[in-house]
């Protein structure tokens, strides 16, 4: 859980880049993209990152520029990143505008549970997270190039003059 929007700030711009310097790998025939037939979609797993950014933090009173529910999944890997982009943008233009240190004390109920504001945008990482570690699987069987997040993706280990890790 965040307790100051310094903390979050600093994370979330982190995070933001590194995911959308993810979806600037993909391709329009990757979007396609599945591990089973009845699996969820690469296109469709990086356009819910960006769907989500303005529902969940609607729940919390911000209004956030980015996709809505009803908006179809474009077929356009550019577009998704660009969507993307704009809504992570706008996430941080939000927070920071409307909300302080005591705002993130404050309770709001949130998909049953109760949870501080601080819990609602430290879960809005992790759920960018979650979904960008199944992309990264999905690219990499597309075989898309998959940039290093925590720490060197296997064809970062070359440019640093060392063989990849087996």
């Amino acid at each position: 859980m965040f307790r100051t929007i310094e903390d979050f700030s600093n994370s979330w711009k982190y995070e933001a880049e590194e995911t959308h310097k993810l979806f600037t790998n993909l391709t329009n025939e990757s979007l396609n993209q599945k591990v089973t037939e009845d699996g969820r979609a690469l296109g469709f797993l990086a356009w819910h990152i960006a769907q989500t950014m303005p529902e969940m933090l609607g729940e919390v009173g911000l209004k956030i520029n980015g996709p809505g529910w009803d908006t179809s999944c474009p077929e356009s890997a550019e577009e998704i990143a660009e969507a993307f982009l704009q809504a992570a943008n706008s996430v941080l233009e939000e927070v920071t505008a409307n909300w302080n240190d005591e705002t993130l004390k404050e309770i709001d109920t949130m998909y049953g549970e109760q949870w501080s504001r601080g819990t609602t945008l430290f879960n809005l990482v992790l759920h960018q997270t979650h979904h960008r570690g199944q992309i990264t699987v999905l690219m990499r069987q597309a075989g898309l190039r998959v940039n290093g997040i925590y720490g060197p993706a296997k064809e970062d280990w070359a440019s640093m003059g060392m063989p990849a890790m087996a």
